[in-house]
Formats: structure tokens, sequence, C-alpha cells
């Protein structure tokens, strides 16, 4: 539902007013706004200023957030990506509280799953990440292994719930971050995110990507693992994906990414218990979080595991 500033009815609305009310630049103007669905970490918003067709995306810092994202590095991942084309013009009006504004893309959709049924999108979005990968360091270096050890601290810090076998999943967990760390991190500028929803497609099927909050310096199989999960290729799509990327699909790289995929799960598993415990939003994390624990299992019960350890 769109409101004017000062009708504010729910928490999250007095929540989005009270933030852009501080915005000098749109002080006199008549603001318009209404909810952006499909977050799942934080209140997101859509923002007009009087009759102009332009209008701007709010993020306001979702509850308990703050545990695990780093709003800074997440302005200085924004910024790089506007400056290369692959994301939306960010304005720093309320940067200093975590509050990231930026331009509402006009004249694309957010994608779905079934979007990337299609191979050749699939390698438009690889070439996006190219040049997400390629370019200079960002300010923050965060690599699996730190997100996993800090979520399973934050569970246990919370009291959080954890599956019975949850000592057997962080051996496995150890066991392939020794094998990755012994070949060596080739550590880039890397999304970490890749939702659906935060791939943005345009009528000439070409790519943006929104949402850079949990970007950092990272191996870039895993970027390329935890899309791979996310978007659920077969092994046909996800060999000629990374055949697409690399140039070949060999059984070091192929292992590598499907290593990736699995601890991209853990991760996530890990954090939805973190989530469950502090979020105020209305989602299932419990069930999301188990969910990718089974989906993490699948991959280290399957008898290739060893190989893969091995192959890395």
């Amino acid at each position: 539902m769109e409101r004017r500033l000062g009708e504010a009815d729910t928490e999250a609305e007095i929540d989005l007013e009270a933030a852009v009310s501080r915005v000098s630049a749109w002080a006199g103007q008549d603001l318009r706004y209404a909810p952006v669905s499909g977050g799942i970490s934080n209140p997101n918003w859509r923002v007009w200023l009087g009759d102009d067709p332009a209008s701007f995306f709010v993020k306001i810092p979702g509850k308990g957030t703050e545990m695990f994202i780093d709003r800074a590095a997440a302005l200085d991942a924004s910024r790089k990506a506007a400056s290369l084309g692959i994301g939306p013009k960010v304005y720093e009006y309320l940067a200093a509280d975590g509050i990231e504004i930026s331009d509402f893309i006009e004249g694309r959709r957010s994608c779905t799953h079934v979007d990337f049924r299609n191979l050749d999108l699939c390698r438009t979005a690889l070439d996006v990440y190219r040049q997400l990968h390629d370019a200079a360091p960002l300010v923050l270096t965060k690599t699996v292994f730190d997100m996993i050890d800090e979520h399973v601290d934050q569970v246990r810090t919370l009291g959080g719930w954890v599956p019975p076998d949850f000592a057997w999943l962080d051996l496995e967990y150890r066991r392939a971050r020794a094998a990755l760390e012994a070949s060596g991190l080739d550590l880039v500028p890397c999304f970490n995110d890749p939702m659906a929803g935060n791939f943005m497609v345009d009528d000439a099927g070409t790519i943006m990507l929104i949402d850079y909050e949990y970007a950092s310096n990272n191996d870039r199989c895993y970027d390329l693992g935890i899309w791979f999960g996310e978007m659920f290729f077969d092994e046909a799509t996800e060999y000629a994906l990374i055949e697409h990327y690399f140039g070949r699909a060999d059984p070091a790289t192929v292992a590598r990414v499907t290593v990736h995929k699995a601890l991209a799960d853990v991760k996530w598993a890990t954090w939805s218990m973190v989530q469950q415990k502090v979020s105020a939003l209305d989602f299932d994390f419990y069930k999301y979080g188990v969910w990718k624990h089974m989906r993490a299992r699948a991959v280290f019960h399957d008898p290739r595991w060893e190989t893969w350890l091995r192959a890395v």
C-alpha cells in the first residue's frame, strides 16, 4: 500500500518515515512510499518524490543484522558495482546510519528460478560476475570459513537450535576447509548472495545485480558454488557454466565449486538459526535452515565426496 509522509501506521513505516525525514535533499517534497517485497533480512521500500517518475530504493537495516553485515563494507561494494555499471547508483544520505539508498532500477524486473533455466541468461549472469571478480579488492575480506565460524559462535551465544548431527556436519566442514586452504584461496570481490531476485534483467537480456550487503573478498569458486545451489542447476548445467567461466571444466575446478556449494548451505543454514532468534521479519527461518542442512548432507554423503576433497 502506498502512503505519504505522515501516514505511517506500522512500526516499519514509522521507522522508514523517521529515516527519510532526515534526508535534507528531500526536505519539503511530497514524499510517497510503498514496501518492496522479497528480502529476508531487511525491510525494503520504494520512495517517490513529487511527480518525478523516477524513484529510490531504501533499505532499513533489519533487527539483528548488525551481527553479520558490515554496512560500511556493503556501501563500498555498492559503490564499486555502480562504477562498473553492474549495480544501481548509490546515494550516501544516511550511510552513517547504515541505511542504503539507491536508484530504484526502472525497466528491469527481478529474475526468477524459471529465468535461469535459460542457459544463455546464465552465461550473461556469469559475465557480470566476472566483471565483479576482476575488479579492485573490496575493503572487507570475509571467506565462507569466516562466515560459518561467526554464525556458529552466534548460535552458541544466543542458545539457538542446532541439528542433532551438528558435530558431524562441523567435522565435514573442517575437512573441506583444510582441503581448500591447503590448495590456496583465490580471493576476489564476491557477491555472496545470489537469490534469484537479486538479478535484475531487462528485455534485452542484460543483467544488473542488487543487494551487496554480504559482498566481500572471498574465493571465486564460492560465488559460483552458492549460485549453482541457489538455482538448483543439474550437473550438466554446472559443467557447462564452469566451462563458460573458466574456459574448461577440469576435475579440480568442478570439485572446488562443488565443495563450496556444500559449504554455502552450511553457512546459510547456520545463519538462519541466528535469524530465528533475532529477526522480527515474518519468515520461517527454522524451515529454511533445516532445508539448507539437508542439502549440505546430500553432498557430504555423496560417494564422490572423498574424491572431491582430494581433487581441490
